[in-house]
């Protein structure tokens, strides 16, 4: 009887299956180093019922005018030094927003890098809280 894996034909349904198998991972390889795209219900989730911190990335004028509730506004610019100054319990998870979910998005690895456990971004931002009718606060 010959081996399984020598088999000509079973090798490429082995490669399949390890390149199928990694494409699964990836996402989450992804998610564990840079953070996570968050959809509004998914940030709603992460708000409610595990105590995450909301980062406003948006200038002032844009976050009087509506944010989420409970959000901190936060400078782009000195973002380390703004988390710093909030004493963030490093534990509970962070979601970033800005108005569109790009800003946000590009600051996830520095926040990420900052020690916390878990760390998302608000996909399509401000906009997309707003789309999903989600309240905001002024």
């Amino acid at each position: 009887m010959m081996n399984f894996l020598t088999q000509i034909d079973n090798l490429a349904l082995i490669a399949l299956l390890a390149v199928s198998g990694l494409a699964l991972f990836l996402p989450t390889l992804s998610t564990l180093i840079g953070g996570k795209g968050l959809s509004p219900t998914e940030a709603t989730i992460w708000i409610n019922r595990r105590k995450a911190a909301v980062l406003d990335l948006r200038p002032v004028d844009a976050y009087k005018a509506g944010h989420l509730p409970g959000a901190k506004r936060i400078e782009v610019t000195g973002l380390t030094a703004g988390i710093d100054k909030l004493k963030l319990d490093r534990k509970n998870p962070v979601v970033l927003v800005c108005e569109t979910g790009a800003q946000s998005r590009k600051a996830l690895a520095e926040v990420k890098k900052l020690g916390f456990a878990e760390v998302g971004s608000l996909d399509g931002g401000v906009q997309a809280w707003k789309a999903a009718t989600l309240p905001l606060i002024k």
